[in-house]
């Protein structure tokens, strides 16, 4: 949008971190046994992939299995406790300091993701991010975890589509981050797009 300033847009799973942190996040909050438990039950969803190779479906199963019931707050409450145990630990510090050394620039700085937003934001706001796009869970009427998500699954084309959504169709990209072929539409955008730019390990 005109007199806006430009946007520098890092993708999150594998760009910024060393795996994916949705899925550390179950494991975490579920334990051992809870994690072994549910990956059993999950079976029949991953063989399904296998014919759909729909990342959403399965992502959407695993909400279900670990997170359906848990209310919003709580949920909330955790993830800022996962952030805080896990952050140095989960983080590429060069892709921090690429972060970081953009934090002085006249940009507004994203991280777009494919992971639950509500996960992710801790880790953005301990980065100085400006915001936080990504995956939306669904709650029910009680703000409890309702199991599928509030729209698509936030990767390859969607990541342009709601970046336009909420900062416009004129948006610029000054520069952006990215790891996978979820990342594709939103590098080719960006002024300066950077892919698998980042190495480094905890």
């Amino acid at each position: 949008m005109a007199g806006e300033p430009p946007i520098v847009a890092f993708d999150f799973d594998g760009t910024m971190t060393v795996e994916d942190s949705f899925s550390a996040f179950l494991k975490w909050r579920a334990g051992p046994a809870g994690w072994w438990r549910g990956l059993v039950r999950l079976i029949p969803a991953g063989i399904a992939y296998l014919v759909h190779r729909d990342r959403g479906r399965i992502k959407a199963e695993a909400v279900r299995e670990f997170l359906r019931g848990l209310p919003r707050a709580a949920l909330e409450a955790e993830a800022e406790r996962f952030a805080a145990e896990r952050f140095d630990s989960l983080m590429r510090p060069d892709a921090v300091a690429a972060f970081r050394q953009w934090r002085g620039e006249a940009v507004r700085l994203l991280i777009v993701t494919a992971s639950p937003s509500v996960v992710v934001a801790p880790f953005a706001r301990r980065l100085g991010a400006d915001d936080v796009v990504g995956t939306l869970l669904a709650y029910d009427g009680q703000g409890r975890v309702a199991g599928p998500f509030e729209g698509p699954n936030f990767r390859g084309p969607e990541k342009v589509v709601r970046l336009r959504q909420a900062y416009g169709d004129q948006l610029r990209l000054l520069a952006s981050y990215g790891d996978t072929g979820g990342d594709t539409e939103m590098l080719a955008i960006a002024d300066a797009p950077y892919y698998r730019v980042f190495k480094g390990r905890p």
